[in-house]
This record gives C-alpha cells, structure tokens and sequence, in this order.
C-alpha cells in the first residue's frame, strides 16, 4: 500500500465537492476524519490495556460503527450521510465534560469546538471515507509510515494562504531541538504550538533517549502546548496521536489571557520551544495582564515576556524571532531585552534568510538560544547564508537540514568570521561575531548584528511587499533615532 498514493487520491475525490473551497479547508476535511479514525484506533487499545474503559464518543458515532463499508449495501451515503456527519459535529461539539473528564476526552470536544464540514455531497463523503479505511492506523508500523505523510500534509500549510503561519519547517524545528538537546525528566512547552512542530521534533529527539517502560511514562506527560486556532490545534492533536502521545497537553485557547504575575512554579517548564506569531496585534484586555513597562500590541513581543515568567532556573529556550525585535529601539522593545539579558544568558543569535519560510512568508527572521543560568555577558551572532547556486529557498526549492549543517559544526567551535568580497580580500563585516554586554549596552541593546550584505532575490506577493516596507521603515527610523540620540549627546557635551 503507498500511503503517498493514498493522499492523492483524498485530494482528488475532495476537489470534485462544490463545498470545499481551496487546500485549508480540504486539508481540514481531511484531517478531522483522520482524527477520528486514529482516536477510533487507540480506544481499541486502550479497550485491550484498560479495564472498565468507556468512549466519551457516543456509540452510534464511533467511527467503527458508522464509517466502514461492509459492501452489503448498507453503509451510509449520500443525504443520509450529510444529515448523520452534520448530527455528528452537533454531537461531539455538545460533549458534556467536566473536572473529572480524562484529557483524552475533554480532546475530542476541543477539537471539534470550531470545526467545519466542508463537503456537500454524502456520495464524495462516503469514497474519502472508503479511501481513509484503506490505511490501518491499529497497526504501529503503518502508523508511523503515515507520520511522513502526514508532514507533508502539514507542508501543505504553506501555501494555503494565512494558514501557513501554523507550521515551522521541520528543518528549523528539528534544528532548534538539536542545539537546545532537552532530555527525558524536562517538561517541553510551546505556547503557541500551531499543528506541533517543535513538539514532534523534541519527542523525536528525546524517544531516542528512551530504553524502558519507565522512561515512556516520563516521556507521555513531558509535552505541553496551547493553541487557539481550530485548524491547526486539531492538526496538533493528531500529530501528537499519531506518534503515540495518547493525552497530548495541548490547550485550546491564548496563553496571553493569563497575568503573567500569576505564574506559580507549576506553570513553568524546562524547555520553551516557539515560533510565536508576529506581526500581529493583541487587544488592550490581554496587554493588561503584562507590567506597563513589558507591555506591547505586538504579539511577538508580549510571547517574549511570557517565556521569561514561565521559564525554570537553568531552563532553555529556541525562538524564533523577526528583525523587528532585534533593531527594536523604543522603550518596550528595549525594556523587553534588558530584562532577557538580565536575567538570561543570551549566548546565541542566528540570522536566517528571509525566504526560509517561502512560499508563506519572506519577512527575515532569527533564532534566539537563551538559558536561566545567569545574566548574559556575550553574545555570538552568525548568519545563515543561502546554499551555493541558490537565490532564494523556495516551495520547490525548500530548506532541510543538511543546510543548516555548517551551523552545527560552528556552534561547537565558534570564531569570527569576516565577509569576503568576490576577490576573497576581507570587508569590514561580520558573517560571525561575538559582542560583551557592555558593546550590547553601547548599542542600545541593537541586536541587528552581523545582517545580510546582500539582499535576496525574492518575488514578493503584494502584501509581503508592504509588510518587509513597514519592517525596513521600522529599521531605518531605529537607526535614525540612534544617530540622533549621539547628536543631542554631542550637542549636550559642548553646551
């Protein structure tokens, strides 16, 4: 069986119904069935494992006792198929779930808490679901062959328009991860985990650490992620399933919603993995549960804060993070960044190329490395320069891993480097450099060290042109008031 075939297929049945509208909502169709399907599979082995188990889900809409086709004639299709998934979205959605629901239950009712049926014809719902029943998720090693199909489901995402902003490349991921290196016993958070990415990526890792029963009990309960879109936290929840976290922690809802003074020891992780939104706005309801002096519109930025309350001595942190909060220069931004490198140790900085995200977006971004260990008292910058003969990364073109190779050789024998010109003699800047707090200080906690020299070749979507024109405004009126502030301090001198 080729699972890959299998997805062609999905996709090509879905785009015959008039009431699927674009790769988002087909990947969504595709994926709650999905849901159910692999959370239909491990009831059955937890039916096996667990005496007196009881579903949350209604008997009549088990999966195994509505989606399969017996070919006796009897299976449902057509309007009766509509009218009995439209009853089963009403159904689960109602859930009664209280304190005393197991998370797996309170599960199926968050995921279905905003979802949608896309699909109007019951003749095309029934062939996805003969489709779907093709792949036997009861079986572990079809499970996890069906883990790579479902990244590149995910991959999808990319070019599904807004959606895209949900998933981080598994390359940047996977990478991230490898540097940070959590270990079995730390607790994994993401607090705005989109379809799950850094989460795979630290399970991944760590699974390898595990060599008993007693480690994979550790390792069940050592993820924790909040998520408040419906498509991507059902795309999360899944993921999770899918590599065997039976009850994933992922919250649906805004970890922004909560003072940050409320954080108690509890509520603090080992290891904090992001790539938190950016770009966007919250509301002055939510800027209010952050300290005046910390508090900001930008959704980036009020993220950075919270992982600074929600961090535990000796934790670590990988975020991502745009331009913006690196050249940031008024009094949030740089209140923000005193406070990191005050009470973290700011070690590393990676510039990216702008299209490390392509097609979803080609605003340039940075990867933060920070840890609970101390004050900063330097920081290395290195910059990620585009593979030999490439432009730009791209959707056929996209980054993997092996790119991020000379990183990795670096991070474990830094040195600085200087640019070269075409002629091989040296400029005078930096593609790796180490600062001391006190040249940071002088800087004005400018972190826009060790750029680009030279800008990418990208052709940019309307939008993205727009927003990289606010980005580089930004920038220039950042370093326009630095320029200014060593005039008046010149103009002071001499009075």
């Amino acid at each position: 069986m080729n699972i890959g075939t299998i997805i062609k297929r999905l996709q090509d049945i879905m785009r015959q119904d008039a009431g699927i509208n674009g790769d988002a909502q087909r990947i969504e169709q595709i994926v709650w069935m999905l849901f159910l399907k692999l959370y239909d599979s491990k009831e059955m082995e937890w039916e096996i494992y667990e005496d007196n188990y009881k579903s949350i889900i209604p008997e009549e809409y088990r999966w195994r006792n509505w989606a399969p086709d017996n070919k006796d004639g009897k299976a449902m299709t057509g309007d009766e198929l509509v009218n009995f998934v439209t009853q089963l979205f009403v159904t689960l959605k109602d859930l009664d779930v209280n304190e005393n629901t197991e998370v797996r239950g309170i599960l199926v009712k968050e995921v279905f808490t905003d979802l949608n049926n896309y699909m109007k014809d019951g003749v095309l719902i029934r062939q996805v679901i003969n489709v779907l029943n093709e792949i036997d998720l009861t079986n572990f090693k079809t499970r996890h062959a069906f883990n790579e199909i479902y990244e590149t489901i995910l991959k999808d995402l990319q070019s599904a328009g807004k959606s895209g902003e949900f998933y981080t490349p598994r390359a940047v991921t996977d990478f991230v991860v490898k540097m940070v290196n959590p270990q079995v016993g730390q607790t994994v958070a993401d607090f705005a985990c989109g379809t799950g990415g850094f989460l795979v990526s630290a399970l991944n890792h760590m699974k390898e650490q595990v060599d008993d029963t007693k480690l994979n009990e550790i390792l069940q309960k050592s993820f924790y992620g909040v998520e408040k879109k419906s498509l991507p936290y059902l795309l999360c929840t899944t993921n999770m399933l899918l590599h065997d976290i039976n009850e994933p922690m992922i919250i649906r809802g805004n970890s922004l919603e909560k003072n940050v003074r409320d954080y108690e020891d509890s509520d603090k992780f080992d290891v904090i993995l992001m790539n938190p939104p950016y770009g966007g706005t919250e509301k002055k309801s939510v800027q209010q549960n952050f300290p005046t002096e910390l508090r900001n519109s930008e959704t980036a930025d009020l993220f950075m804060v919270e992982i600074l309350y929600r961090l535990k001595q000796n934790g670590k942190v990988g975020i991502v993070l745009p331009d913006g909060f690196l050249f940031g220069s008024d009094n949030t931004k740089i209140a923000i960044k005193k406070k990191l490198m005050n009470e973290c140790n700011l070690h590393t900085i990676i510039r990216l190329p702008g299209s490390i995200f392509a097609p979803y977006t080609s605003i340039a971004t940075n990867l933060l490395f920070f840890d609970k260990t101390g004050p900063t008292t330097e920081t290395w910058f290195y910059r990620m320069d585009l593979p030999d003969s490439y432009k730009a990364f791209s959707k056929t073109k996209p980054v993997e891993l092996k790119h991020m190779k000379l990183i990795a050789d670096w991070w474990n024998n830094r040195d600085e480097i200087k640019d070269k010109k075409d002629d091989n003699t040296l400029t005078k800047t930096w593609k790796s450099k180490k600062y001391t707090i006190e040249e940071i200080k002088n800087l004005n906690y400018n972190l826009d060290q060790c750029g680009y020299p030279v800008k990418e070749k990208i052709i940019l979507s309307p939008k993205e042109t727009i927003d990289n024109f606010i980005i580089e405004r930004e920038q220039l009126e950042s370093q326009l008031d630095d320029k200014l502030k060593v005039i008046m301090k010149i103009i002071g001198d001499l009075k």
